[in-house]
């Protein structure tokens, strides 16, 4: 289990969120892995809310193939030092992430988001729980 922090610089909406909570790997066969991340998310000066977010991570020799919770593909990436994950659009949106696992089991995802309906970046710092 990891304890997450995530700030969300929204430029598109002129404000910023914050996400704290914990992201949780469990293997469900061979090669796959659940992704389940729980937490509290505020924007600005507004009350928190409870958020949830899930995905599966498929291993497929020295990359992670991402999918939504419902099977449709999201990106992929090579798990180590730090790299680029493959670009996502989202109709007019386009999402691209870049992760930095060089202070492993400790990591983070930075993902920019840009088009006529969305333009934030977002930062995940991943610290290790202890147990």
């Amino acid at each position: 289990m990891w304890q997450l922090t995530r700030r969300i610089d929204d430029r598109h909406g002129q404000m910023r969120g914050d996400f704290t909570g914990t992201a949780v790997l469990t293997p469900v066969g061979d090669d796959l892995l659940d992704y389940v991340e729980n937490g509290q998310m505020r924007f600005g000066d507004a009350a928190p809310m409870t958020a949830t977010r899930s995905y599966r991570w498929q291993f497929r020799q020295n990359l992670v193939l991402v999918r939504f919770a419902d099977g449709r593909d999201f990106h992929s990436f090579t798990p180590a030092g730090q790299v680029a994950g493959t670009d996502h659009p989202c109709g007019e949106d386009h999402y691209t992430v870049v992760y930095d696992f060089t202070r492993w089991p400790d990591w983070r995802a930075t993902w920019n988001v840009t088009g006529p309906r969305k333009d934030y970046t977002s930062v995940t710092d991943y610290v290790r729980a202890a147990g």
